[in-house]
């Protein structure tokens, strides 16, 4: 396991390594059930395409459990997860691949770091927001 960060070694500018995410057919519908969204479009190929898709799509809770993921791998156990404000853009379909992304975009002076992430696909943009992460550490800085 990793350590956690602290909040006097992160700085604003900093970039979070790239985390691909296959997005396999078998993922998505799995990552449905596991939420409990049994909407038909994220396990049914053809009531996906006649409600106007091209094929099943993620769902959001899947989308906001992998940017918590994302953020939380980089920044160590200890980090305390404050917020996660998302948007969802262009779907994540099955054969395609989901790359997260993220940059430190503030610092607070009680240890709250601020990070933008962005997860895009072969289509665009599937998920942009900030994450805030309480690091231990920000009395030394």
């Amino acid at each position: 396991m990793k350590p956690t960060r602290t909040y006097p070694e992160v700085a604003v500018g900093d970039v979070l390594p790239a985390l691909p995410i296959p997005l396999t057919r078998t993922f998505i519908v799995a990552t449905a059930i596991a939420s409990r969204d049994y909407q038909d479009v994220h396990h049914d190929p053809a009531l996906a395409v006649e409600r106007g898709s091209k094929d099943i799509f993620m769902n959001i809770l899947t989308s906001n459990g992998l940017v918590d993921r994302y953020v939380t791998g980089w920044a160590g156990p200890a980090a305390v997860v404050r917020s996660i404000k998302i948007r969802l853009g262009a779907p994540n379909h099955p054969g395609d691949t989901m790359v997260l992304t993220g940059t430190v975009s503030a610092k607070h002076g009680d240890g709250r770091v601020e990070i933008s992430v962005r997860g895009a696909n072969g289509l665009g943009d599937h998920v942009t927001g900030t994450v805030v992460v309480e690091l231990p550490g920000a009395g030394e800085a």
